[in-house]
């Protein structure tokens, strides 16, 4: 008898996690299907300072904590992309491109994602001076001029995070003030680096490979200015306009409200029985970390009577699940593998198939080389039989170096069970959010490895030429994992292609012969580049161009 989850949770941000904490405490069997592993938007965000009884924490620490209380109440997770759904019954049903899940309930907790304004030059320099994400690409400006565009919330915030990096930042907004909170609009102007303009809109970007110039447009008297980089520099053009709800998947199974947000009644059921909405997707006064962790919790305490209710109707037997502690959360700094997360890549490494070996190319020259190598050794200390581990100085193994293809050090190779190489490597210390993804590629290497939709097999199959992908990351990247992961995917799937990923801030030299200036940043064949997140289709379609 296929499983019948009492609830489904769609979207893993604070939303999403607050509904399974929630269901999890009250004894339900709860699945949170996350498309990918990033706890949502706040987890872009560097501090938060106003949610009750912490005093700061990131975004990202704040959402690594909430998960694991939700796996502490024996919440299970999944990663997938919601395509196709059935509400139409009592039973629902949730389509992935891997699986497919029934339930009771379904919470919907897909957030919005950032909006683009576009003017002219926008499309053109994404990746090269114009960004929406400062914690991901706010490095990159260092020493320049920043302008941000917006007036709310988002766009005061992200100002002030980046006069760490920019020698100035000037606040471009088409409104007559802020429209967030006040207190935190008074900040921003008592900034002694940010200068603001209200009632300007940025109406066009020139230049060559990056933005040399921009034209703004003052909406009460009309007036036109210019900026003008000096000579040889650009800089960098930050977009906090608002969000687009992510909800274009569940039309026609739900109502969609104006704006594409879902509309639901006081216990946060949408017009769909048994179909709940939380967070950032259906309409609100204020879109909050804050007010999305109560939306969740009202939709979780409502669907708990609901489920039990409709138990009964059907004659559906619950099985008891048996009461799980909470995980302990330590606030302190961790070291590299803590206990916990060593025995969670212990149940990840004991499905591997085969033994890999992972192959460490120093250079003692970069710093970076040591941390790299006592990473990946403490990795392979898990489990050693799965995992072999071996070291060399750059030129110690010349035969090895060519067989990998080694083009800068320090670098990690992984091999197969035969030596063979895989076809994977990472120029890049394994940590921070990009940890997964290279335990994830092992694991692809490894066997079984991670379920491909038959489609995009079938693309991959039919790959009969070399193609080289080499993908820029920043250790605080919360949008390179996703395309770090489904290109090693392929890779590990054809052995025509190879991946390579590169720490742009180890590795300067990459970063200005590209001139990336955002990331991940995807460059093949060494010639033709590409910005953003993708998917294993999207990475397909820029492979088969």
């Amino acid at each position: 008898m296929e499983k019948i989850y009492d609830m489904i949770i769609i979207g893993g941000g604070p939303a999403g996690l607050s509904a399974g904490i929630y269901g999890g405490r009250a004894k339900l069997d709860v699945l949170v299907i996350e498309k990918e592993n990033k706890g949502g938007q706040i987890s872009l965000t560097s501090e938060v300072v106003n949610y009750p009884g912490i005093l700061e924490i990131s975004g990202t620490e704040l959402m690594t904590q909430t998960r694991k209380q939700a796996e502490g109440f024996g919440v299970n997770f999944v990663q997938g992309e919601v395509v196709d759904m059935d509400f139409t019954k009592d039973i629902k049903t949730i389509k992935t491109k891997d699986a497919e899940y029934s339930a009771l309930s379904v919470v919907i907790a897909t957030g919005a994602a950032p909006r683009k304004l576009g003017f002219p030059g926008e499309q053109e320099f994404t990746g090269r001076g114009v960004a929406y994400c400062a914690t991901c690409d706010g490095e990159f400006f260092t020493g320049m001029d920043i302008f941000v565009i917006g007036a709310g919330f988002a766009a005061a915030e992200e100002a002030m995070f980046l006069t760490k990096y920019g020698k100035s930042v000037t606040i471009i907004a088409r409104e007559p003030d802020f429209t967030c909170a006040k207190s935190i609009g008074d900040k921003v102007k008592a900034h002694p680096k940010i200068t603001t303009k209200f009632n300007t809109e940025l109406i066009e970007l020139t230049g060559d490979m990056k933005p040399t110039a921009a034209k703004f447009k003052n909406n009460v008297t009309g007036e036109i200015t210019e900026y003008k980089a000096k000579v040889g520099e650009t800089f960098g053009v930050f977009v906090f306009v608002g969000y687009a709800p992510s909800s274009q998947i569940f039309k026609g199974h739900i109502e969609i409200g104006e704006g594409g947000f879902i509309p639901t009644n006081e216990d946060l059921m949408t017009n769909v029985k048994g179909v709940f909405a939380v967070g950032d997707i259906r309409p609100k006064r204020l879109r909050q970390v804050v007010t999305a962790v109560a939306d969740g919790a009202i939709a979780a305490t409502s669907i708990e009577k609901y489920v039990h209710d409709l138990r009964e109707e059907l004659g559906l037997k619950k099985e008891e699940k048996e009461e799980q502690k909470t995980t302990s959360i330590k606030t302190e700094k961790e070291q590299f593998l803590d206990d916990d997360l060593k025995q969670q890549l212990v149940t990840v490494v004991d499905r591997f198939e085969n033994p890999v070996e992972i192959v460490v190319f120093k250079n003692p020259a970069i710093e970076e080389s040591l941390a790299i190598e006592e990473a990946v050794k403490d990795i392979a200390s898990i489990a050693p039989e799965k995992l072999k581990f071996s070291s060399y100085n750059e030129g110690e193994n010349k035969e090895l170096e060519a067989k990998v293809k080694v083009e800068r050090t320090p670098t990690i190779a992984v091999l197969d069970k035969d030596g063979n190489f895989s076809g994977l490597k990472y120029s890049s210390l394994p940590s921070g959010h990009e940890l997964n993804s290279f335990i994830l590629g092992l694991y692809n290497v490894a066997g079984p490895g991670q379920k491909v939709a038959p489609e995009s097999l079938e693309k991959i199959e039919k790959i009969d030429k070399p193609v080289n992908i080499k993908i820029g990351i920043s250790l605080s990247c919360t949008k390179c994992p996703k395309t770090v992961q489904a290109t090693q995917r392929i890779a590990t799937l054809n052995k025509n292609i190879e991946m390579e990923m590169i720490n742009i801030f180890t590795f300067q030299d990459f970063k200005n012969r590209y001139d990336i200036m955002s990331v991940p940043a995807i460059i093949v064949d060494d010639q033709h580049v590409y910005f953003g997140e993708k998917t294993v289709e999207d990475m397909l379609e820029i492979i088969n161009k």
